[in-house]
């Protein structure tokens, strides 16, 4: 019995389950500071929307897709459904930060320059801490398919983990109109 016993320890010893365990924490932890900046970018935006309302009143699909987005990312769910409202709010912000081009005089405005700067800081923030889960996901998900861990992982459903990859909006070049702007409000 005690060389069973022996045996048993020797084998699960060998198995890497604690390796496969503390990847998985990394995951996890990489994934929490994704979410702390994902939570920063979310405290910026409704004042950033504000800001711009005041100057783009007729540009309802824009923050309606914002709020929209903004509200998936909260009410949230799987990480898999966070990182697919992560990417459609970055695509949303995009179109929003870009009325500051069709309005010169939202763009001149100081709230809206510094909000700017900060969400841009947070933008930064985001794609640090992405990558950096990304790197650990990379890692896990390369030993949890290696021999022999394989064997173990998936008796121990441990399960590869999604990337938070670029929307594919990312890819796309900007179009940038500076022949088509619209009325230019006062400043409220």
């Amino acid at each position: 019995m005690a060389r069973l016993l022996v045996l048993l320890a020797a084998m699960l010893g060998g198995c890497g389950y604690n390796t496969m365990v503390a990847m998985k924490e990394r995951v996890e932890a990489a994934w929490a500071q994704v979410e702390n900046q994902l939570q920063r970018r979310n405290d910026l935006i409704p004042n950033l929307v504000e800001v711009t309302k005041g100057y783009a009143t007729h540009e309802r699909e824009v923050f309606d897709h914002v709020a929209d987005a903004r509200a998936r990312l909260i009410a949230g769910g799987s990480r898999d459904q966070r990182i697919d409202a992560a990417n459609d709010l970055s695509g949303a912000l995009g179109r929003l930060l870009a009325l500051a081009e069709r309005y010169p005089d939202l763009k001149a405005n100081q709230q809206f320059a510094r909000l700017s700067d900060e969400l841009a800081g947070t933008e930064n923030r985001i794609a640090v801490e992405r990558m950096r889960y990304n790197d650990a996901v990379r890692e896990y998900n390369a030993y949890i398919k290696s021999v022999p861990a394989v064997v173990y992982a998936r008796a121990f459903g441990f399960q590869p983990q999604k990337y938070f990859e670029a929307p594919a909006e990312a890819q796309k070049v900007p179009k940038v109109d500076f022949g088509t702007a619209g009325p230019r409000p006062t400043q409220p």
